[in-house]
């Protein structure tokens, strides 16, 4: 089986722990071992599981060279915990994976997770107010017009451009735009954008439009100082000044030269714990729980290095300002290992969680300076659009909408190779289900599934074959039953009740 690239979209974290788990079963070789003078096929032992899965995850492209070896016996745990393996007695559900000699094998059932069902949030439709109705009390059938008397001379100038009949007109008057217009415009444009550059159909699966507030857009744009670091309006939000103080401390280190500052030898690293217990002790991770699918599609566009920055500079508009803050400052002196977490993280338990947050944090730090920016392109665009909306316009009879507006845009081009991966996966993911379905189902003979699955791999042999890589994985799905012969009765070898009969004795 070939790892593939898993894009932006709904449910990637699913979609990734499908991924990797369905390339360890297929790529980790099963063998025979011995312990304690038992003899246990096609099993495995935990240090050749390390090798495999961190050989497996450097090697693919969702998650790259970067994942260390600490990081792959992790997720070894997680698998242990989530009964993608168990120990050779059956054992699963702790975290007590070790690097070391012990012995595990993959379980009959599917360790596949199910793609959750999210709630219908449905479209958010921003209403904005009608600009082309007057304003109350006004009414343009009594505005005051000056009468013009028209002479041949006047009327040739005023047509002399024209071709035929000029058609009838009137003036639209815009009403002025309050601020919370302007900031229901920002989210809208920006939430449109971020769609585009996902190249999603609908947000709704990654985002809840509703948790989007539009007052942390327009402040996070514009309350910036020189640095381009947010100020907030609520200082009751910032940053305690002894953990900024740490922090200064710590970036510049060792050239601080603050006389106040003790000089003993493990005073940095005590500063650095400092920092880390205060951003470790935070209830929430500073991208927040609502943006965690946002964030983690994002990721699926890292080999495309100008959208992925430009997503996460749309994505970090629509945090809270004081978490952009903390993320601004943060960034400037951290450890990836050490903040991942308090960045980025799931509500709910996830098990690739940690991996995805150290892979989108080291993206951060290598260009947290554009990412972390206002995207100048994105915020022109906006201010174009207000300026439209607040100016008069002419709209002619018969006409809907404004001339100068460009038609709504319901999809986008994309490449040939693009194409056949969203052909291949939009197909394959529904199929695969169903085969898990006919796999797990318990309710049908053992004749039936054996046929079912036939008439499947007949129809969709590639589907099958991920599934099944080797006759041996088929096999789990019918274990043998070890058949005993009813042991022999005595009675049985004896013949049927015969009446005694008298014989003659010959004697000689």
């Amino acid at each position: 089986m070939e790892p593939r690239l898993v894009g932006p979209g709904p449910y990637r974290a699913t979609r990734l722990w499908n991924e990797i788990i369905e390339l360890f079963r297929a790529g980790m070789p099963l063998r025979k071992h011995r312990c304690h003078f038992k003899s246990y096929e096609r099993c495995f032992k935990a240090s050749e599981a390390v090798d495999c899965l961190h050989e497996l995850l450097g090697s693919n492209q969702n998650f790259g060279p970067e994942v260390t070896r600490n990081q792959t016996v992790k997720l070894l745990k997680k698998f242990l915990k989530n009964h993608v393996i168990e120990d050779i007695k059956g054992r699963w559900g702790k975290e007590d994976f070790q690097d070391d000699g012990h012995l595990y094998r993959f379980p009959p059932s599917s360790p596949l997770k199910p793609y959750p069902k999210k709630p219908s949030c449905g479209k958010e439709v921003i209403k904005f107010p009608d600009w082309n109705e007057p304003k109350a009390g006004t009414s343009q059938e009594h505005i005051p017009v000056k009468s013009v008397t028209m002479n041949s001379e006047m009327w040739y100038k005023r047509h002399s451009i024209a071709i035929g009949e000029v058609p009838a007109c009137k003036l639209v008057f815009r009403r002025e735009l309050t601020q919370t217009n302007i900031e229901e415009i920002w989210k809208s444009m920006t939430l449109s954008q971020l769609q585009k550059i996902l190249g999603l159909d609908s947000l709704d699966e990654v985002l809840d439009p509703k948790l989007v507030n539009s007052k942390h857009i327009v402040q996070n744009a514009y309350n910036v100082n020189k640095q381009g670091i947010v100020t907030l309006e609520d200082k009751s939000k910032e940053l305690p000044h002894w953990i900024l103080s740490a922090m200064k401390c710590l970036a510049n280190w060792p050239s601080y030269s603050d006389l106040k500052q003790p000089t003993y030898s493990g005073f940095e690293r005590d500063v650095f714990k400092t920092i880390v217990d205060y951003f470790g002790q935070m209830k929430e991770p500073l991208l927040t729980f609502h943006f965690f699918d946002v964030f983690v599609s994002v990721l699926g566009l890292l080999q495309k290095h100008s959208k992925a920055v430009e997503a996460l500079q749309i994505s970090c508009l629509l945090l809270p300002p004081e978490n952009r803050k903390k993320l601004q400052l943060l960034v400037r002196m951290m450890m990836v290992q050490a903040f991942s977490r308090c960045i980025l993280c799931s509500k709910d338990e996830m098990d690739l969680d940690e991996l995805l947050a150290a892979k989108l944090v080291s993206f951060l730090m290598d260009n947290y300076q554009e990412i972390l920016s206002v995207p100048s392109a994105l915020k022109s665009s906006i201010e174009e659009h207000v300026v439209h909306l607040q100016r008069v316009q002419i709209k002619y009879a018969g006409a809907d909408t404004d001339a100068t507006f460009p038609p709504p845009s319901f999809c986008h081009q994309i490449s040939t190779d693009e194409f056949e991966y969203q052909r291949a996966t939009g197909s394959q993911e529904p199929l695969a289900a169903l085969l898990e379905e006919i796999a797990m189902n318990k309710e049908i003979s053992v004749k039936d599934k054996k046929k079912q699955l036939k008439q499947f791999q007949k129809s969709y042999p590639e589907v099958y074959r991920v599934r099944f890589p080797t006759p041996e994985t088929e096999a789990v799905l019918f274990p043998e039953k070890n058949k005993q012969k009813p042991p022999i009765l005595m009675w049985a070898l004896k013949k049927p009740f015969q009446p005694f009969h008298r014989t003659r004795s010959f004697r000689m």
